[in-house]
């Protein structure tokens, strides 16, 4: 249905709880494409999580990219100042301005980065074995599929139009070219003696950008560990 018909005859809309993210009613596209752009979110939940557990520099300095990205995105919002498709649609709104697309800037920043990541961070610490290259492949797949869902949820529930959309995209996406390359020709050389400050040893942060395989790291040292503590324990108990 074109745009200018949307606007004339406008649904009904439902909100997610909490979110405020809204949908028209009976719609069950619109409802899982409603879930869909809550995305953005769930990633910025899950580098807090991340950072708060394994407190890494890495994946602190991905989140912090995140940050300049959302900065870099309100800024170019209110210098243009173009309006949101269907003005009123939606009753609750953070800002009336739709260019460029917040939702679709940052997740494309997570994605073209994750994407570095992947190809060419992990190609020079990992072995290519064709194991290797089909997880990845099977990532990135699913990575793109998540970044085009997202971005078309927002022109599906009238919040942006494909411009904005597009244009927030191509956004995110440089950005996050950008600050994958700062991270790794400025940043990580950097990583040693930041993680050997007194307030990173007191807050016990740490750099894994030296270790290939960090799970394997941590799965066999836990291992060995138990193994040793567990054979003490044994041993104090004959």
């Amino acid at each position: 249905m074109a745009l200018e018909e949307q606007c004339s005859a406008p649904p009904r809309w439902r909100s997610i709880s909490l979110t405020h993210v809204e949908f028209p009613e009976d719609d069950l596209t619109g409802q899982v494409l409603a879930y869909i752009s809550l995305l953005p979110i769930a990633i910025l939940v899950g580098f807090v999580t991340l950072i708060v557990f394994k407190r890494e520099l890495h994946t602190i300095s991905f989140f912090g990219g995140l940050i300049l990205n959302e900065g870099v995105n309100w800024l170019l919002k209110h210098i243009l100042r173009e309006p949101r498709p269907c003005a009123g649609a939606h009753t609750t709104l953070h800002t009336e301005y739709g260019m460029p697309s917040s939702h679709s800037q940052l997740i494309w920043f997570f994605v073209v980065y994750f994407f570095l990541f992947l190809y060419l961070r992990m190609h020079q610490t990992n072995n290519a074995r064709c194991v290797d290259l089909l997880w990845r492949h099977i990532l990135s797949i699913i990575l793109l599929g998540m970044a085009l869902s997202v971005s078309y949820s927002r022109v599906y529930l009238l919040y942006h139009t494909w411009s904005q959309v597009f244009y927030g995209g191509v956004a995110g996406s440089t950005i996050g070219i950008i600050w994958f390359f700062i991270t790794q020709e400025v940043l990580t050389p950097l990583f040693p003696k930041i993680a050997a400050w007194p307030i990173s040893e007191y807050f016990l942060v740490r750099d894994t950008s030296l270790i290939p395989n960090i799970l394997w790291f941590e799965y066999t040292v836990t291992r060995s560990e138990a193994r040793n503590r567990q054979r003490k324990l044994g041993t104090k108990l004959q």
